[in-house]
C-alpha cells in the first residue's frame, strides 16, 4: 500500500515538473536592453569642423621694377631683419630677340644715321671754310676802314657777317652731335640677347630687395633666376609666432557662434588640447563643394589662441588643426542620451524602464550635442531609460539590463 502511494506521489511530481518545464517554455522571456540612469551635470553644445592655422600678418614681397631676378638668395625657414637682410636681387633683363623684318629696318635706320652724321661733317667743312673766308673779308674792311674808305656800315656788315658764320659753325658741331648720338641709338636698337659682351653691366645697375619687416621666410614664388614684372610677388614673410586659426563654418552653423565664443583645439599634433576664442565671423560666406560633390554655403570664422605663450606648440602656417567651438554650456543640466531618443509623431520619445516594463514616455528636449540632449520635460532625474530600442521592445514589453558577457535576448 505504502509503495503504491509513492509510485503515484513520483508520478504527480514528475507530471509537476514537465508541466512547470512547459509553462517556463511558453511564456516570453524578458528582452534583453542597454539602459541609462537620467542624471544633472555639466552639458556644452559645441560646433566642430577642421581648420587651420595661419600667419596673422603676411607680408607678400614684389618685383618694385620689371627686370630679371637672380636665383634667390634666401631659403624657405631663413630668418631676416627689418631694412637689412638681402631678399632678391633685380638687373636689367636681356632685349628681345629680332625677325628678319625688324632687323633689316634697324639696319637701314642705321646707314641712314652714318650718312646724316657724313653729311653734317661736310656741312662743318663748308661752315669753317664761310666763317675763315668772313674772318679775312673783315680784316680788309677794318683796314679800308681805318684810312677812311669804305663806310662804317660796310664795317658793321662785315661784323656781322662773322657772327653769323660763326654761329652756322656752331650749329653744325651741334647737328654733328645730335646725329652721331642717333647713330648710337640707332645701334642700340640692333643689340640682341646674343651679344653677350654688351650686355655684361658690371653689377652696378642692379636694384636690391630687403625685407619690410621683422620675421621669416614663408614661401619663395620666384626661387630660380628668371624675368619679372613690376608688381610679381618673389617671396612672402611672416612672425610665426604671431598666429591665429581660421575655420570655414557651415553658414547654419556660423549663425550660432559669437565673437568671444571660448574653443578648444585639437588634433593639432600634441598630447593636450590649445585654449581659444573666437575674433571673428566673416560677415560674407563663399561656396565650396565638398567631399560628396555638394555645393555648401560656408563662412570663414577667425580664432585667437588664449593658451599661455610657453605653452603653445611649435605650429606654423597653414597647419591643420580641429576646433571644437562652444556655442551653448550648462553646469546642471538634465540630460539623456541621444541613442534613447526616438521620434513619436512630431514629439521625441524614449522607453522608461518601470518595474522592468517598458513604457513610451514623451519628452521635450532642448539643446543636445553628439551624445547627449537637454530634457526640459518628462523625464525626472533617477529614470532608467532604454537605449538603442530594437524592433523587439514596445509599449509594455517585459525588459531587463543586459549585463557584461550575456547574449543577446
Amino acid at each position: 500500500m505504502n509503495g503504491t502511494w509513492i509510485k503515484r506521489g513520483l508520478l504527480i511530481a514528475v507530471a509537476l515538473l514537465a508541466l512547470a518545464g512547459l509553462v517556463h517554455i511558453v511564456m516570453p522571456k524578458p528582452v534583453l536592453v542597454d539602459m541609462a540612469v537620467i542624471s544633472r551635470g555639466p552639458l556644452k553644445v559645441t560646433v566642430d569642423e577642421e581648420g587651420e592655422t595661419r600667419i596673422r600678418e603676411i607680408y607678400v614681397v614684389s618685383a618694385p621694377i620689371t627686370g630679371k631676378v637672380l636665383r634667390s638668395p634666401r631659403e624657405v625657414g631663413d630668418k631676416v631683419v627689418k631694412d637689412k637682410t638681402l631678399l632678391a636681387v633685380i638687373e636689367p633683363r636681356a632685349p628681345s630677340f629680332l625677325d628678319i623684318r625688324a632687323r633689316r629696318e634697324l639696319e637701314a635706320a642705321v646707314s641712314a644715321a652714318r650718312a646724316a652724321v657724313m653729311l653734317t661733317k661736310s656741312e662743318i667743312r663748308r661752315a669753317t671754310s664761310e666763317l675763315r673766308f668772313a674772318e679775312s673779308d673783315l680784316k680788309r674792311t677794318q683796314s679800308l676802314a681805318e684810312r677812311g674808305t669804305v663806310s662804317q656800315r660796310t664795317l658793321e656788315k662785315a661784323q656781322l657777317e662773322v657772327e653769323v658764320r660763326r654761329s652756322a659753325l656752331a650749329q653744325a658741331h651741334a647737328n654733328l652731335e645730335l646725329r652721331r648720338q642717333e647713330l648710337e641709338s640707332a645701334k642700340a636698337r640692333l643689340i640682341g640677347p646674343e651679344q653677350k659682351n654688351l650686355l655684361d653691366t658690371g653689377g652696378s645697375c642692379c636694384v636690391e630687395v630687403r625685407a619690410p619687416v621683422n620675421g621669416r621666410v614663408l614661401q619663395i614664388d620666384k626661387e630660380s633666376e628668371q624675368v619679372v614684372m613690376a608688381g610679381e610677388p618673389l617671396l612672402r614673410i611672416g612672425d610665426p609666432r604671431d598666429l591665429e586659426i581660421v575655420v570655414d563654418l557651415l553658414s547654419t552653423d556660423a549663425v550660432k557662434v559669437k565673437p568671444g565664443a571660448p574653443a578648444r583645439v585639437e588634433g593639432w599634433g600634441g598630447p593636450t588640447p590649445l585654449s581659444a576664442r573666437v575674433r571673428r565671423i566673416d560677415p560674407a560666406g563663399f561656396t565650396k563643394v565638398s567631399a560628396l560633390g555638394i555645393e555648401e554655403q560656408r563662412v570663414n570664422t577667425v580664432l585667437d589662441l588664449t593658451s599661455p605663450k610657453d605653452q603653445l606648440p611649435p605650429l606654423g602656417h597653414n597647419f591643420r588643426v580641429f576646433v571644437r567651438i562652444t556655442v551653448w554650456e550648462s553646469q546642471d543640466a538634465a540630460q539623456v542620451p541621444l541613442s534613447a531618443l526616438f521620434r513619436q509623431g512630431k514629439n521625441w520619445a524614449v522607453f522608461r524602464v518601470a518595474d522592468g516594463v517598458a513604457r513610451i514616455t514623451t519628452v521635450k528636449i532642448g539643446h543636445r550635442n553628439t551624445r547627449m540632449a537637454e530634457i526640459l520635460d518628462g523625464l525626472e532625474p533617477g529614470a532608467r531609460v532604454i537605449l538603442h530600442p530594437s524592433d523587439k521592445v514596445a509599449e509594455g514589453t517585459k525588459v531587463e539590463e543586459r549585463l557584461a558577457g550575456n547574449g543577446a535576448g
